[in-house]
């Protein structure tokens, strides 16, 4: 039997970088929830930006932000998980270089998210896009606060930087990763969607087995593999359809939520012992 849901949310549940989700899937989150399912959005979303898409909502689900250096309940911490300063400094004066090329640095602490870029069209891209609460800066480093997450953004795509020297780069040293075509994200080692569900079943006393998940890239393949049951949307690459036991239709035809529907269909029919296409 089912118990906790989790889904990834750009790239899986809507487009990425999309400021909505659509009006019918919170409603969705209100009949799990009356059904004894604990739902969790999972995203390398800062946490602001996550409560806002599902601010209907905000209080009834638990949050994997951060791609997991940051869960969240009811407004209360469960897990912080920062990163080594060694490791920030190093990376910032990596990414610095980039901004010749376009892109932006966002630093994500406990409280806000910092940033140290010029670009207006960026700022107001994260502040009224993503609905993140920023706070800019001369110099990141300067700052005393605990560092969460570094990201960089490229508009278009950032890949091939990404996986050609940024990711080889890093790898060794911390939790790096592509979140979607324009993000790399830079984490603690520890720090994975994967340990972060794992904390979760621990925290609620919940097994793998009792566990759905949802995801389309590289940063979900950990908390994919941690559930028993797990689904890879159609347009999810290669590596993340194979760390998935099942596939499930993209955002476009909005899969997690036809999912869901079903599960919620097989729950009622579940006295008769009848069962759904997609194997659960």
């Amino acid at each position: 039997m089912i118990k906790m849901i989790a889904t990834d949310i750009d790239g899986t549940l809507v487009k990425d970088s999309s400021p909505e989700i659509y009006e019918e899937f919170p409603r969705l989150v209100k009949r799990l929830r009356d059904a004894g399912y604990l739902f969790v959005a999972a995203s390398g979303r800062a946490y602001p930006s996550i409560r806002n898409m599902f601010r209907e909502v905000a209080d009834e689900i638990v949050y994997i932000a951060e791609n997991g250096a940051h869960m969240i309940e009811q407004g209360r911490d469960l897990s912080v998980t920062k990163m080594k300063r060694e490791d920030v400094c190093g990376i910032m004066q990596d990414l610095r270089e980039l901004y010749p090329l376009g892109c932006n640095v966002v630093v994500s602490t406990p409280e806000c998210t910092l940033l140290e870029s010029k670009d207006q069209n960026f700022i107001d891209f994260m502040l009224h896009h993503y609905h993140n609460k920023i706070r800019l800066v001369e110099d990141v480093l300067a700052e005393d606060v605990d560092i969460l997450k570094i990201a960089v953004h490229k508009p278009g795509s950032i890949r091939s930087l990404g996986e050609e020297r940024l990711i080889p780069k890093w790898q060794d040293k911390v939790k790096t990763c592509m979140a979607g075509e324009e993000w790399v994200d830079f984490m603690d080692a520890s720090v994975d969607k994967g340990n972060a569900l794992r904390f979760l079943q621990e925290y609620f006393d919940i097994l793998p087995e009792e566990t759905m998940a949802f995801g389309d890239n590289a940063n979900d393949i950990g908390m994919l593999q941690t559930a028993g049951i797990s689904f890879a949307v159609e347009n999810a690459r290669d590596e993340v359809k194979s760390a998935a036991k099942y596939t499930c239709p993209g955002y476009e035809q909005r899969g997690v939520y036809n999912t869901l529907c079903k599960l919620l269909e097989h729950e009622l029919e579940s006295m008769g012992g009848e069962t759904n296409d997609n194997g659960f």
